[in-house]
Formats: structure tokens, C-alpha cells, sequence
């Protein structure tokens, strides 16, 4: 039988229409979450949908939106909140990966859209989140980490995820008396659509599944 150690709560999952961010949810679901799946590509949704509900009969929620936009990130929080009062646990496994080049030649184009789905959509989300978070007995916010400082090349990448985590972060202690904890997690290299950009032909056989890779996450938190 399926561990149900989550059965009863209710998540939001971002990014969960590939990758990391689907295997996450799919887990989720599978030990009797409650799950809002969050992803700007509606297809890669649906076929989370069509794996859930083939495995377990259960759905989960599908949230098709794009997380630089505000008021939809607005709308997502009072969503909950009508349908449940509260969000127990919150990953967030969006991340933007922006061409990789040297400081002097990053387009303007490049580093904005990096901030705006690397960063300012982190204090967004959070923003939004954070009454639901608090409304929990024992809400939880994780966010992925992926460390670049000082690397050649990465500075775009690297200065925009940074800037998200600062906001989580930060957002950690203003929190604590609430009851709300803040986690950090650095998944092992796996074969996503984020690090095929970032490593172009490397043999995705070398790498961890994403599928092991969200449930050892998931025990461990």
C-alpha cells in the first residue's frame, strides 16, 4: 500500500507540469494529499491528471497560470481559501533557466524575465500564501536551492534564484511564532528540461529520477 503520510493535507505544488515539480505532485497525490498544481503548460497538467487519476482514482487540482502575473497569483490565494481555509504545505519547484553568458553580454530581455519568474514571483506567491500558510496547524513552505555564486556564466541565473530564496529566507523568521516553517531543499542532479538547457547533451541515465528524487524529498521534510 501506498504511504499515506500526507493524506488530509492540502499542497500547492509549482511547476508541476514537468520535471521535478510533476513528480512532486504526482507523489503528493499518491500519499493522500490534496493537491493544487500549478504550471503555465495546461498539457503537461493534463497528463498529470491522467497518471493520478490512472493510479489512484484521486485528481488533483489543475492550475494553469503563469506566476509573473499578479493578479492571477491573487486570485490563486482567495481560491484556496474559499475551497479550503488553509494550504498545509507549499513547494515551490519553479525555477527559469536564462542563456548562459558572461556579465557583459546578458540582454536586458534575459535578465528580466529571469527576476520576474526567479524572484519577484517568490515574494508574490508568498504575499498571497502567507494568510493560508498561518491558517495552518502546521503549514510548511519549501523551496529548491541550486547554488551558482561566482560561476563563470551563471551570473543571471544565479542572482535571480538568489533573489528568491532571499525573499523565502527572510520570509522564515517573520514566520516562526506562526507556526509556519520555512525549508530549503537541493534536489541531486536530475534529468529536467532546466538541466538539459543548463547541460546539453549529458546522459540522463547518469541521472536521478525525478520520481526518486521527490520522494526521498518528501520523506526527509
Amino acid at each position: 500500500m501506498t504511504d499515506q503520510r500526507y493524506s488530509g493535507q492540502i499542497a500547492l505544488v509549482t511547476g508541476a507540469s514537468r520535471g521535478f515539480g510533476f513528480a512532486v505532485a504526482h507523489q503528493l497525490c499518491m500519499q493522500g494529499a490534496t493537491v493544487f498544481a500549478l504550471a503555465r503548460t495546461l498539457g503537461g497538467l493534463e497528463d498529470l491528471d491522467d497518471q493520478v487519476q490512472k493510479e489512484s482514482g484521486t485528481r488533483p487540482t489543475l492550475l494553469p497560470l503563469d506566476i509573473t502575473d499578479d493578479g492571477a497569483i491573487e486570485r490563486l490565494g482567495a481560491a484556496i481559501h474559499e475551497r479550503h481555509g488553509k494550504l498545509d504545505l507549499f513547494i515551490h519547484c519553479v525555477a527559469h533557466a536564462p542563456p548562459l553568458t558572461p556579465v557583459g553580454h546578458v540582454a536586458t530581455k534575459d535578465l528580466d524575465k529571469a527576476w520576474k519568474i526567479n524572484g519577484r514571483a517568490v515574494q508574490q506567491l508568498l504575499r498571497s500564501l502567507d494568510p493560508l500558510l498561518k491558517a495552518s496547524d502546521n503549514g510548511h513552505a519549501i523551496f529548491m536551492t541550486d547554488p551558482h555564486h561566482g560561476e563563470p556564466f551563471w551570473s543571471t541565473y544565479a542572482v535571480t534564484k538568489e533573489a528568491g530564496l532571499t525573499f523565502a529566507r527572510a520570509y522564515a523568521p517573520e514566520v516562526e511564532k506562526a507556526g509556519v516553517k520555512v525549508s530549503f531543499h537541493q534536489p541531486p542532479e536530475m534529468p529536467t528540461a532546466l538541466r538539459a538547457r543548463f547541460y546539453p547533451g549529458q546522459n540522463p541515465d547518469a541521472l536521478t529520477s525525478c520520481q526518486e528524487a521527490a520522494k526521498a524529498m518528501l520523506e526527509s521534510v
